[in-house]
């Protein structure tokens, strides 16, 4: 059985092959991320949106694993986000009257802070400011995140919630190019094809999110669980749905997340790393209600 790496290089960033999302974990935060750590997580995605993330605990947690040599700071990918006012409640981290620049930087220093940290890996644009096209609102921000990558404070740079028009136009336009796009995953549309499309003709990595809540009903068909069926015979223990899917992911080129709550299944998720899905499986995956 071919054993997938446990991350990669890509300029000059030790990327994971799965990450784990804190989205939505509010007092739970420190205790998940310690456990995910603790399982082996390398990777940890958060944002400076205190509305859906409490990324402060998420620093802690990390302090924490490397105050008591369970992790190196060099070993860890952590990605932040900087998110608009408008995708914000009233804990902003940074002065709503600024220009938009300045909120890209108080908003990345702030989450330094928090995650106790002089950089970050990546450093993403939470989403752009309009659902069609950019505006001259993303063009600034993207600056600034040009700069901050400059500085180091950013290690690479990108962009989340998007469509392949936004990122084709975000990459025309970047003098520095995004290094990742993350969106959430949807079968129907072929998991994202268009964008994932995009981002392998330019060199991006594709992150995927809600790849199993976004996909209950293509997931809980019977040519899918069948494919989970043959993984079982080719695993020990045999995995359920959710490394199959990972592993679909990755074998498709994508960094999955997960967010899972249950420890048990962190175990489970990071053991989508000892599956090897046959061409015939990744189809069936890949194609599972996907729209012509």
């Amino acid at each position: 059985m071919t054993r997938a790496p446990a991350e990669r290089a890509f300029r000059g960033v030790r990327v994971p092959a799965l990450l784990y999302g804190t989205a939505w974990k509010e007092e739970r935060t420190a205790d998940l991320v310690r456990a995910a750590l603790e399982h082996g997580f390398r990777g940890i995605d958060t944002a400076n949106q205190r509305r859906h993330y409490f990324e402060a605990a998420v620093g802690e947690a990390v302090a924490d694993a490397i105050a008591g040599g369970g992790v190196t700071r060099h070993e860890l990918f952590l990605q932040t986000k900087f998110t608009y006012a408008a995708g914000q409640d009233h804990r902003l981290p940074y002065d709503p009257r600024a220009l938009l620049g300045q909120q890209v930087r108080q908003s990345l220093a702030s989450s330094l802070e928090h995650l106790r940290t002089d950089y970050v890996d990546s450093f993403l644009l939470h989403g752009p400011s309009r659902r069609d096209g950019l505006g001259p609102a993303d063009e600034e921000v993207w600056r600034a995140m040009e700069d901050l990558h400059g500085a180091g404070q950013a290690r690479l740079i990108g962009v989340s919630n998007v469509t392949a028009a936004q990122l084709a136009e975000l990459h025309a336009r970047a003098a520095v190019k995004p290094a990742f796009v993350q969106n959430r995953c949807y079968a129907r549309d072929g998991w994202d094809r268009e964008v994932r499309a995009f981002c392998r003709a330019h060199d991006i990595v594709y992150q995927g999110f809600s790849l199993l809540t976004a996909n209950t009903r293509e997931l809980g068909l019977p040519a899918i669980r069948g494919v989970v069926a043959r993984a079982a015979r080719g695993a020990s223990g045999g995995p359920s749905l959710a490394p199959v899917v990972f592993r679909f992911a990755i074998q498709l080129g994508m960094v999955p997340l997960t967010g899972t709550s249950d420890e048990g299944h962190m175990r489970e998720d990071l053991a989508c790393l000892e599956i090897e899905l046959s061409e015939v499986d990744l189809r069936t995956i890949e194609t599972a209600g996907a729209r012509n």
